[in-house]
């Protein structure tokens, strides 16, 4: 049955003491783990009642849509009402998801469906005023957390509580039979044994979370707290516990600490004798357990607050919490213990392993929060959880809350260019695309089941606003093909879909539709599981026997299939597995479905004739495992009576269960035990006490059914006996006969193959059904297309364009019309070869491992070798297309635009499909290799320095000074000329995929300039953290120091620090511009002057500055060489050798600069209109140790420096430095 296949029901009935309140309610469910429902209240307008439910179980044998963002409900719902009665029938109502569950919709969602009645109700009930709430397909799983001021008791402490009697405070009242007859009633009549228990005390409390333990169990828990609205908060909370059915209660306060605030109730679905409790997390966070229904308790605290949790499917010591804070636990000893699993799990998004299909039963699947609002599908063990231990399952990131693990399906989704593509992986295999017809175009799509290994989905095509279309799936869960179109949907508060299609319990392949047609609503009935649908026939009279006249197809029955949220009501519709054909549902008769002149109608087969036993709204429920019928009218004024048929609805007795009238808040039952128990929840007025009433309806019957009870019904469609593929017999209790149903005795009595028809087939992938039921040919598909188990001489299974139809029983006869037909392989070649990567993208991360997907419109695929070049030197070659089925996988180690090619071929042709895939890293980090300063009509080159290197995957967007629209390149370098002086800014973005990085650089435009290579003392390297504001620091520092021994205004001096290791910098000198706008000249001797005057200052190691105290650093000129200047170790001597080869390697670099000075970025050439100065080499002495300390004072004056200069030369020429190139790997400083 799957992950959420079992029911346990606990009643969480709500109740607002003060009349000024209104009721709001919230119901979630998780059938896996028999959760508690919770309905939270807040105030609402005078006099109105509202109920918000969301749905998120097999439930009542109806199916609901999930979206993929609301797929794990809470455990614990509370129910909440309004005095008057939640049975009151004009109580508006909806549906929504609580705070803290997401509102986006995704694919897959949640089935429903296959669970007995007894199973929906199993441990209490509750009534809530309703109008109608759809099937949802967004089930609430976030939950409301309590506040409470209260304190509990320490941890470890064990409380053991001892039954006592009822207590004299309490009234009791026993009654049996119509209007309180006496306590030895007439066995011949039928009775009702009633009494009567009100809890004491509690009459504040707002709140109530019941639950029974059911398999014949007597215990009922009853936790009831009042929730202050003003604070949000619990404040206070008291524990009842019975043992006799509900006869009497005992208030366990003083067992579990008599301050101890309780939030939550929770029982393990594999054992209901365990229980467990959370107090209030304001208070203290800490959890009760008790392994014997409520008998005693222990307390645990533990060091985070659960959300919610999620019990094992088998091992009843196992369970998952999920904390505020988005961290998933572990408990393996119904938790004592808990071990944290992942810290960033989405809300709803993990799953225990599902029995059979995982390898290990303590396997969880959850989903992951990943970078940028993506996700990741995550597989590990409960108690090994770390790094290592993970599995990533699907390739790639997902959507958001969109992992389903659901029986042998796991659904994802991923979006990409707006576009969704829907995945699945059937029996746990490698994940595959989910295909829907070509022209589908899918804007939305939500599982509605999963039952009998087949997946139903509810698919918004690209034309369809406010309906959906239900397709059906084959096994895998891959090919989809269309069974009804325009479902009648509506969306929730929250956004979660409500879908009005049902599966009626029961009977094979029968289900329910509400389909718009011509902008009228009709009901539609299938007996083919979807191949086939047709309108409800109307009765023929009205409850008060008035002929109808209500002919098809101008007229019909219209049903209400919405599945109440609240499990304590019986729904709109209700069937059972235990009595297959009885249907009871909420409906109107006329030319569409409407929410007035509503009336109740019931068939008692199957669906082809249906009678109307109310004219009024009634809550109706199964007992005796189908045998009889209880009915409770909806009212919103207090009543006493209700409805008893043993006769399948054409009779009904009414018995009084109440002396005074009672405001019915819930229903609680175990109608698959032995024991005939109900107990009716509510109040007498609306400030009175929480009132129980246990009604034992064993009087109703006089014995046990014997064989001579039972008769036979034939199960028919329209008079045809074969339906899903046989003819079956059923067999049931002969109506009036006042004998009790045994739970084993066979519905089925016999059952006979029928011969196939087509309506026992649905149309495969790629085929249509047409208006005389053949299957044919959709016009985008070739049904001659390729055949992956063909080769040259051999046959292969062709489809005739129909499938089977899952858990249809027909056999074919000597000729088989429908079945694939084994044809023999035509020699062809291949045509229609397609190339494509399996997550849908064209860019991959580097070192990430990518699936490649080939695929052959036609051709002999077991006789055709494929062969896959992927670009980067790699061939692989395939001996035939089958090989590749799950795909090829390449991992690429280094970026760059791969051509990938895949060629196909044999005997008879070839055929190739060709793809471009970029591979990318994500970039860390951009540096703007720029001149800080420039000449102003020259070129200047700027590159943008990328960590780590890309290779043809990046783009680089160039933005100079106020520009509106960027320089666009693919490469990482652009040349600019620069028209205006002073300052220009120039910013580089890189865009890498989704990721832009940026830098920007100042630059100085000016006539002319001069410039020097710095290099420092090895020291400032062990002090270099290589970032751009030490580099600024640096700089600043520098010029200073300059600026003091030279006497040169810092405003004509630029510093300029390279990224990397050895530390160098560029020394720019600029004009003064006082000096030219007075004299109007642009001489560039007093540049040259200066320049001359700083090599001198720094070849005698004048420049000097402190870095710290004891570290000095001095500034040199950069040698004039390719090998380092300096060692580690000490400040290196010049030699004759060393200045030979000096001179040699300026002299060829001189020789390359001046060759190349235009393509090289990083150098700076200051040239003049009139003449190119001839560059003259300067040689740099390098200082030693013992080199004796200048101070500043000591130093001659600048004119002083300039005088003996300007004697020493005629021509001031003085070399420019070239700075180094900047990277780690290849320090390369030249000057000239």
């Amino acid at each position: 049955m799957g992950l959420w296949s079992f029911w346990n029901f606990s009643l969480l009935a709500f109740v607002l003491l003060d009349p000024k309140f209104a009721a709001r309610a919230e119901i979630s469910c998780h059938a896996a783990n028999d959760r508690f429902y919770r309905v939270d209240v807040v105030p609402l307008e005078r006099k109105s009642a509202e109920v918000k439910v969301d749905e998120c179980a097999k439930v009542s044998n109806a199916y609901g849509t999930e979206p993929v963002g609301a797929l794990k409900p809470d455990n614990v719902e509370q129910v909440g009402t309004e005095f008057p009665s939640a049975l009151g029938k004009d109580a508006p109502s909806c549906i929504e998801t609580p705070p803290n569950s997401p509102s986006r919709l995704r694919t897959p969602g949640k089935k429903y469906g296959d669970i007995s009645e007894g199973d929906r109700r199993r441990n209490a009930a509750n009534m809530l005023p309703r109008k109608r709430a759809k099937r949802s397909a967004g089930p609430a799983f976030g939950e409301h957390v309590e506040r409470s001021i209260s304190v509990g008791a320490q941890p470890g402490e064990r409380f053991v509580e001892t039954v006592q009697g009822v207590s004299t405070s309490r009234a009791e009242h026993r009654r049996a039979g119509e209007e309180a007859r006496g306590s030895n009633p007439r066995q011949s009549e039928p009775y009702l044994d009633t009494s009567t228990f009100a809890l004491s005390g509690d009459s504040a409390h707002n709140q109530a979370m019941v639950h029974w333990s059911g398999h014949n169990s007597s215990v009922i828990l009853i936790l009831t707290k009042l929730y202050d609205f003003n604070l949000g908060a619990v404040t206070e909370s008291s524990l009842w516990r019975s043992t006799d059915y509900g006869s009497t209660y005992t208030k366990l306060n003083d067992k579990v600490g008599s301050r101890t605030v309780l939030s939550y109730l929770y029982v393990c679905p594999t054992n209901k004798q365990k229980i467990m409790m959370l107090s209030d997390p304001e208070v203290e966070s800490a959890v009760l357990i008790s392994s014997d229904e409520g008998a005693s308790f222990e307390k645990h605290a533990i060091n985070f607050n659960i959300l919610s949790l999620l019990f094992h499917p088998a091992q009843e010591n196992w369970i998952l919490a999920y904390s505020h804070d988005t961290k998933l636990y572990s408990s393996m000893d119904f938790g004592r213990k808990w071990q944290l699993v992942h810290d960033n799990v989405m809300p709803g998004r993990f799953y225990w392993a599902v029995m059979g299909l995982d390898k290990e039963s303590d396997v969880v699947h959850i989903e992951t929060r990943s970078a940028k609002g993506r996700a990741q599908y995550v597989k590990c063990r409960a108690q090994r959880c770390t790094d290592g231990n993970r599995q990533y399952l699907f390739p790639g990131d997902v959507d958001t809350n969109s992992l389903v693990v659901q029986d042998e399906y796991v659904f994802t989704q991923v979006t990409k260019s707006g576009r969704a593509s829907y995945f699945v992986s059937y029996m746990r295999e490698s994940f595959k695309r989910m295909k829907l017809p070509k022209y589908c175009l899918p804007k939305d799509m939500h599982i509605i089941s999963t039952d009998e290994k087949q997946v139903f989905a509810a698919v918004q095509e690209w034309n369809q606003n406010n309906t959906y279309s239900l397709y059906i799936s084959d096994s895998p869960g891959v090919y989809f093909t269309l069974s009804l179109e325009n479902l009648r949907t509506s969306r929730g508060p929250a956004g979660n879909l409500l879908v009005d299609f049902y599966k009626v319990e029961g009977i094979n392949g029968m289900y329910f539709a509400n389909k718009l047609v011509d902008d009228l609503i009709k009901t539609f009935i299938t007996y083919n599981k979807g191949q086939t649908w047709t309108l409800l026939p109307a009765p023929a009279s009205d409850v008060a026997g008035n002929n109808l006249h209500c002919i098809l197809p101008f007229c019909s029955l219209h049903l209400h299939l919405e599945l109440l949220e609240n499990p304590y009501t019986s729904g709109p519709i209700t069937s059972k597995k235990s009595v297959p054909g009885i249907i009871v549902a909420t409906g109107n008769i006329g030319t569409e479905l409407s929410s007035t002149n509503l009336g109740m109608f019931i068939t008692s087969d199957a669906g082809n004739s249906w009678r109307q036993i109310f004219d009024e709204e009634h809550n109706i429920w199964f007992l005796d495992n189908g045998g009889a019928l209880l009915a409770v009218l909806h009212a919103v004024t207090p009543i006493r009576h209700l409805w008893i048929s043993l006769d399948e609805g054409k009779k009904w007795d009414r018995h009084s269960f109440s002396l005074a009238p009672l405001y019915v808040d819930g229903v609680l039952m175990e109608p698959e035990s032995d024991n005939h128990i109900i107990t009716f929840f509510g109040h007498f007025s609306h400030r009175s006490e929480w009132q129980l009433i246990k009604i034992d309806y064993m009087g109703l019957f006089s014995r046990r059914c014997m064989d001579g009870d039972y008769q036979t019904w034939h199960l028919h469609n329209k008079g045809k006996l074969c339906v899903m593929g046989e003819k079956q017999i059923f067999m049931k209790r002969r109506p009036g006969n006042r004998c009790m149903l045994a739970q084993d005795y066979s519905r089925i009595y016999s059952s006979e193959p029928c011969l196939c028809t087509a309506f026992d087939f649905e149309c495969d992938y790629g085929w249509e059904r047409q208006a005389d039921g053949k299957c044919s040919p959709a016009f985008w598909f070739n049904p001659n297309g390729a055949a992956k188990s063909c080769s040259t001489s051999q046959s292969f299974l062709n489809s005739t364009g129909y499938r089977k139809v899952l858990s249809n029983n027909c056999k074919e006869g000597g000729k088989n019309v429908y079945s694939p037909r084994r044809q023999a392989c035509r020699p062809s070649p291949p045509r229609g070869l397609r190339l494509y990567i399996n997550q849908g993208e064209l860019s991959a991360n580097v070192g990430s491992n990518v699936t490649f997907m080939v695929y052959l419109d036609d051709g002999d695929s077991q006789g055709t070798s494929i062969q896959l070049d992927f670009g980067d030197g790699i061939r692989i070659i395939y001996s035939n297309l089958s090989r590749t089925d799950d795909g090829i996988k390449h991992i690429y180690r280094t970026t760059g635009i791969y051509r990938v090619m895949a060629a196909a071929e044999n005997s008879h042709g070839s055929d190739s499909s060709t793809l471009f895939l970029h591979i990318t890293s994500p970039v860390e980090r951009v540096y703007l290799s720029a001149p800080i300063v420039a000449i102003r009509g020259k070129e200047a080159n700027l590159t943008a320095v990328v960590w780590p290197s890309h290779t043809q995957t990046l783009t680089f967007f160039w933005w100079f000074d106020n520009s509106s629209e960027p320089i666009i390149t693919l490469e990482g370098s652009i040349s600019h000329t620069f028209q205006k002086e002073g300052k220009n800014k120039v910013t580089v973005q890189v865009a890498s995929g989704s990721t832009v990085m940026q830098d920007s650089k100042a630059i100085t435009v000016k006539e002319f300039f001069r410039s020097l290579l710095l290099s420092f003392s090895p020291a400032l390297d062990e002090h270099n953290p290589d970032i751009s504001e030490w580099r600024e620091d640096i700089g600043r520092v520098v010029r200073t120091a300059l600026s003091q021994v030279s006497g040169v205004p810092e405003d004509q001096l630029l510093v300029s620090l390279y990224p990397g290791l050895p530390t160098t910098a560029e020394l720019f000198i600029l004009p003064d511009e006082h000096t030219s706008s007075e004299h109007n000249g642009k001489s560039e001797e007093p540049l040259e002057m200066i320049s001359d005057i700083f090599v001198t200052a720094l070849n005698q190691g004048l420049v000097q500055f402190e870095l710290k105290a004891d570290v000095r650093i001095i500034v040199y000129m950069t040698q004039q060489t390719l090998a380092p200047l300096v060692d580690s170790n000490a400040i290196h001597s010049g030699s004759a050798m060393l200045m030979l080869l000096s001179v040699v390697f300026v002299g060829l670099a001189a020789f390359f600069i001046y060759k190349f000075k235009r393509k090289i970025p990083w150098i700076h050439v200051q040239t003049e209109d009139s003449h190119e100065k001839e560059p003259e080499v300067i040689s740099t002495v390098g200082e030693n140790d013992n080199m004796s300390k200048v101070k500043l004072s000591e130093f001659p004056s600048p004119k002083e420096l300039m005088t003996k200069d300007l004697e020493a030369r005629s021509r001031g020429g003085t070399g420019r430095n070239m700075e180094r190139i900047v990277t780690r790997e290849f320090p390369n400083c030249t000057n000239v």
